[in-house]
């Protein structure tokens, strides 16, 4: 696999029809993929970072885009819990049968909301404290990563986090070989090496944090074990946004 530059070919969730049974058993694989390499931990540690800089004076808006099995989610809603901090949490996903499966497996005093839409055609008007995303921009190709960055940037009052890979040779063998010895689900055997190879490394983030119209202080490029990176934005204090 030459991994010079971005792969522009389409993964499986994205391109294929399935049955909800295989998906959750993609989403599920994913989430143990997720707990293995420590993932949740880069989120949780940049709001940490966000709620110091700016104590929460009421409740919290927090937006998740590509939410999929909701997992991450779950995860902020445990740190709240454990910190005393009153939040809202929202899911979007494009795809109504991982709405479905991601309800099914949040408790029902979760304070979460699951929404099917395509992120670019919520209305204007429909912003949130915070917008994280985790294994979503590696999806997107550059022109609509400029248009999710910007996006973002429009909609959060104190910021936003993409904690997305780092395309890599390790990162790629590693995503090619672990599913395969572990036997997980086959969507799951051919996007995770796939997903590597259409994520970016640090020269990409800039150019398209530059494309975006993000000055290179606006936003913080940050290489995290194993093969990740967190792209994120801690803004001044905004005017509250309670429109969801």
């Amino acid at each position: 696999m030459k991994l010079h530059q971005r792969s522009d070919a389409p993964e499986l969730m994205d391109a294929e029809v399935t049955d909800p049974e295989t998906l959750r058993a993609c989403l599920a694989d994913l989430e143990r993929i997720n707990r293995w390499t420590f993932a949740y931990r880069i989120t949780l540690a940049w709001l940490d970072q966000l709620v110091a800089a700016h104590p929460p004076a009421g409740p919290l808006t927090i937006l998740d885009v590509g939410s999929g099995y909701g997992d991450m989610l779950r995860r902020v809603w445990i740190w709240a819990r454990a910190r005393d901090i009153e939040i809202e949490l929202i899911g979007i996903d494009r795809n109504p049968q991982a709405v479905s499966v991601a309800r099914a497996a949040t408790l029902p005093e979760a304070p979460i909301r699951y929404l099917t839409a395509d992120v670019f055609a919520l209305e204007e008007a429909q912003r949130c404290d915070i917008v994280i995303s985790a294994l979503f921009a590696h999806h997107l190709n550059d022109s609509a990563l400029v248009r999710f960055l910007r996006w973002m940037e429009a909609r959060a009052r104190l910021g936003w986090l993409i904690n997305d890979l780092q395309r890599h040779p390790i990162a790629w063998h590693i995503a090619w070989s672990a599913p395969r010895l572990l036997r997980m689900n086959r969507l799951v055997r051919h996007d995770a090496p796939l997903s590597v190879a259409r994520s970016l490394d640090e020269r990409d983030w800039q150019r398209v944090l530059d494309e975006a119209g993000l000055a290179p202080s606006a936003a913080t490029i940050e290489a995290r074990f194993p093969y990740r990176y967190a792209i994120g934005r801690i803004k001044a204090v905004g005017a509250p946004c309670r429109t969801w």
